[in-house]
């Protein structure tokens, strides 16, 4: 730290020293003091305008397209955890919930659908309803499918790039914690209400946030990958007959 201060003060003694050698050529050359003064006070009096160019609006041009870089490759983070494991977990629940046609008649996402569209169904699946009774779901499937995506969460939460995205950070918390709570239970069958209650209520929230994101995330490949798009169209969940044939 002290080396790289030493080279600051350096390189900028250097450079007062060259204008001070430039000035004085200029003296020599011309002989002109009053000249001399007149340009440098000009140039002073425009230095506030170029740390206001340099500073406030080319850093911020900069700091915008880094920000935008960033969520690129969060949007192609969030495109593999769905890829891997969020449509999987979307399509296995939605069967077992007792709302599933008031859910689908608001997440039905389509060819026409516009932003309005997109932020109504968000706003529903941000408050999501999910009536869901546990004994239905196969949890020694569910654990076993999430314990071979175990490492791949894990590795998705070391991304850095997840700092500017707290809602997926918080699905990926709430996928782990099932997870957690299905492999801390040596046996699925025969489990007490209260305790069927509580892992529904861990769905539950995963569920909901699972449901958020994957709005954003088709509202994304809708507007930049068209042909992405299409194949979410033929085979989401939340339709009556999904398949990724065209019919």
């Amino acid at each position: 730290m002290f080396k790289r201060f030493s080279f600051i003060v350096y390189l900028a003694l250097a450079f007062l020293a060259l204008s001070g050698i430039a000035y004085f050529v200029h003296y020599l050359i011309f002989g002109d003091v009053h000249h001399i003064f007149i340009y440098m006070v000009g140039d002073l009096a425009f230095l506030p305008l170029e740390v206001l160019l340099v500073v406030l609006i080319i850093e911020r041009v900069l700091a915008r397209r880094d920000k935008q870089a960033k969520l690129q490759k969060l949007n192609m983070v969030v495109g593999a955890f769905f890829s891997e494991v969020g449509n999987h977990l979307l399509n296995v629940f939605f069967k077992y919930f007792d709302n599933r046609s008031e859910i689908a008649g608001q997440m039905n996402v389509s060819s026409e659908w516009t932003k309005k569209d997109f932020r109504r169904a968000a706003a529903y699946a941000y408050n999501l309803n999910v009536e869901l009774d546990c004994r239905q779901v196969d949890l020694d499937e569910l654990k076993a499918f999430l314990a071979q995506k175990r490492v791949f969460l894990l590795t998705l939460l070391e991304n850095p790039n997840l700092l500017e995205h707290d809602r997926f950070t918080d699905l990926l918390w709430a996928v782990t914690h099932l997870d957690e709570e299905l492999e801390a239970r040596a046996s699925l069958s025969g489990l007490p209400d209260k305790d069927l209650e509580h892992l529904s209520g861990d769905i539950q929230r995963m569920y909901d946030h699972l449901a958020s994101e994957w709005l954003d995330y088709v509202e994304h490949l809708k507007a930049n990958y068209p042909f992405l798009f299409s194949l979410i169209l033929r085979t989401h969940p939340f339709q009556e007959k999904p398949s990724p044939v065209f019919s």
